[in-house]
Order: C-alpha cells, then structure tokens, then sequence
C-alpha cells in the first residue's frame, strides 16, 4: 500500500475543531494526543504540542482542510489557519434556506477526472430530496449513487458540472498548480456557471465542501485573477449538514463513475478506484497493454501509484 505522511503545525483551538469534525471517525489515542481519527484516506493523531499527523494513502485530502498541505506527500509542512478563515463558517440558518451547495469527486483516485459539481436548491425542494434518498454520498454504495443522480436530473433540479481529464489535470500539474488550485477553480467557475443559470435568482448562500482554508482558496483564486463570490461559506463535511452539498456530492461521484466506467471499456478490464495495491497492479497491466503512454490519459501521474505499477509491468 501506497503510504503518505504530512505533518501540519496548528493551534490548539483548530485541533479542538477537528475533534468536533472527526468526532464520528475517532479511535484510541495514543499517549499525549487530544485525539486521533481514522478516515477512509488516512490515519489522523493530533497531539498537545500542536503537531498534527496525517497519514495514508491519501493524507492531503484531509490536511489540505486544516493547513494547505504542499502538493508534494514527502514533504513536511504546513501553514497556519488565517484569522480571517472563522469568517467563513456557515451560518446554521444556511442549511434550512434556499443555496448552493458545490463538492467534488475523485481527487484521492489515481485513475480517473476530478469532478465537481455545484447544486441550487429552493428550500421548497427539501422535502423531495430527502425522499428521494439524497444524502452524503459516501454513505451510499454506485448504484444507490447512480439512481438517486437520475431521480434529480428528472426533478430538474438547477446544477453545474465540470470533468477535469487526466490529460489536462497532469498538465496543469506540470506547469506548478497543486491539487488545491485545481479544485479552487473547478468550483469557482461551476459555481459561476450556476448562477448564470438560475439568474435572476439569487441564492440566500453559497457552501462549499471545505477542501482547504479558506483563506488559500482565496489565494489561488487571486493568482488567477478571479475574486471569491458573494456569501461563500466553506465547512468540512458539510454534505452531512446541507442538502445541497450533499446533492452535489451524489452528482459529481454519478459522472466520476460514469467516468471511471468509460475507461476501463477503453482499458479492457475493470479500473479500480482508488490509490491502493490493486491500483498499482491495474496501472501495470495498463502499461502492459497500451503502453506507457497511456498513463497521462488514464491516471494523475505524480501520484506514487505511477512508481509502484513498475513491478508489475
């Protein structure tokens, strides 16, 4: 398996949060630890001197929520939350209001796009989509996933959808933007998307699934020259809280399966999700079928799956 390890600097009051947040994930922590965490991408300790510990096989995907971890898994760094970062919290009436919901899928996989997807959803609405089984989509297996995302396209239900390629994410990759600006600017410009959509309407907010500080979103929107919307709030596991989110996650984990499905009929076996050991033996016998070439159209190649599937070549 495939190991990573990020090591982030944070104070005391943003450990206490993530307690809060991982409060369902928590495990038996060791000694001189405020709580340590188990989460389907990594393992989580955080200890009193302020060092928090992320390992797995994906640990970014967690860290980057907490301290914009670096691009790169074997360095060890971090950054501390801005004191401005409190001032995206959601407001708890966000969630029983008319919003915009927006989160992604397939960022932890070696194989396959990232997907976002971004939702409305009139208040009026929240009744049906409870019925219609909409809820955090990780707690839902592909089929519940795929059906649910059809029941909301017939209820005609306004959203945007954007499919970053492994051709065009390891280019990107190559040219210096990191994991976190990509996921920045694919919900920023679906987000835009949406609200040129439902226009004249006008959302009571806008939520996002946090990914990474607010205050770095912000950043890498700048480096593009793109501002933050208006009434953009960011909360972790937010598809738990927010029915819009938690739709979005449903539709953009429907199109990274649809996607997912797509390559393996052009591989000619199953593709497996992912960045495990059966990753590695799947990019190997990708590489023995198709040739080396076809890793930057399959996969994100600076993972470390791309090293591993050698020995199974």
């Amino acid at each position: 398996m495939n190991v990573g390890q990020i090591v982030l600097q944070l104070p005391l009051e943003t450990i206490q949060q993530m307690k809060v947040t991982y409060s369902r994930d928590e495990k038996s922590a060791p000694p001189g630890a405020v709580f340590s965490a188990k989460t389907p991408g990594c393992s989580i300790t955080a200890y009193k001197s302020g060092k928090v510990l992320f390992q797995g096989k994906a640990p970014e995907t967690e860290a980057d929520k907490w301290g914009s971890a670096p691009d790169n898994p074997q360095k060890k760094a971090g950054s501390k939350p801005s004191v401005n970062d409190h001032k995206y919290a959601p407001s708890p009436s966000l969630f029983t209001a008319s919003h915009i919901g927006s989160d992604e899928a397939g960022t932890g996989d070696f194989f396959g796009p990232i997907t976002v997807a971004s939702v409305y959803v009139d208040r009026s609405q929240f009744a049906l989509l409870k019925e219609l089984g909409v809820k955090d989509s990780k707690l839902l297996k592909d089929d519940a996933i795929q059906r649910i995302a059809k029941d909301l396209m017939h209820v005609e239900l306004p959203y945007s959808l954007l499919v970053m390629r492994n051709e065009r994410y390891n280019q990107l990759q190559q040219r210096g933007w990191s994991q976190g600006k990509m996921k920045t600017m694919l919900h920023h410009h679906a987000i835009q998307k949406l609200l040129a959509k439902i226009a004249p309407t006008r959302p009571e907010g806008i939520l996002i699934d946090q990914f990474q500080l607010p205050s770095t979103y912000i950043k890498h929107l700048a480096t593009e020259g793109e501002k933050l919307q208006q009434d953009v709030s960011f909360m972790t596991k937010a598809e738990s809280h927010s029915l819009a989110v938690a739709a979005a996650s449903i539709i953009s984990r429907a199109s990274f399966i649809k996607e997912m499905d797509k390559l393996s009929k052009q591989a000619g076996f199953t593709i497996p999700k992912g960045a495990s050991a059966a990753v590695d033996q799947a990019a190997g016998r990708l590489i023995r079928t198709h040739g080396r070439q076809a890793l930057p159209v399959f996969t994100k190649m600076h993972f470390a799956n791309s090293a591993k599937a050698e020995k199974y070549v």
